[in-house]
């Protein structure tokens, strides 16, 4: 009886946790509804069938949450990469850099 309390504070915890993580990730959801569906049973007094389903649903609801973590990771890393130049920019901005070079070095050369 100590261990099904046990499993059922700990999938709690976990249910509370991971809606909040993955709000839009509806495998993460369903996975997250297994373990509840699997606490409910232990409740009931169905000790044996509502752990197998709570730790079913909380290695379900870890896969799922590490792939949708993973997803969003990747997102945000390509959000985060700088734009390319097109040839026009880095063509213009090489001749910019080119112009001011001789421009200062003109000056050095005669100012002082």
């Amino acid at each position: 009886m100590r261990l099904a309390t046990i499993l059922l504070a700990g999938a709690f915890a976990l249910s509370l946790a991971l809606p909040a993580f993955a709000a839009d990730d509806s495998k993460v959801k369903a996975a997250t509804r297994q373990v509840e569906t699997g606490t409910k049973k232990i409740g009931d007094g169905k000790i044996g069938e509502g752990v197998e389903e709570t730790a079913k649903g909380i290695g379900h609801t870890i896969v799922e949450g590490a792939k949708f973590s993973g997803e969003k990771i990747k997102e945000g890393g390509q959000a985060a990469e700088p734009k390319a130049k097109s040839a026009w920019e880095q063509v213009r901005d090489g001749s910019v850099d080119l112009g001011r070079s001789v421009k200062t070095f003109f000056s050095r050369l005669f100012g002082s």
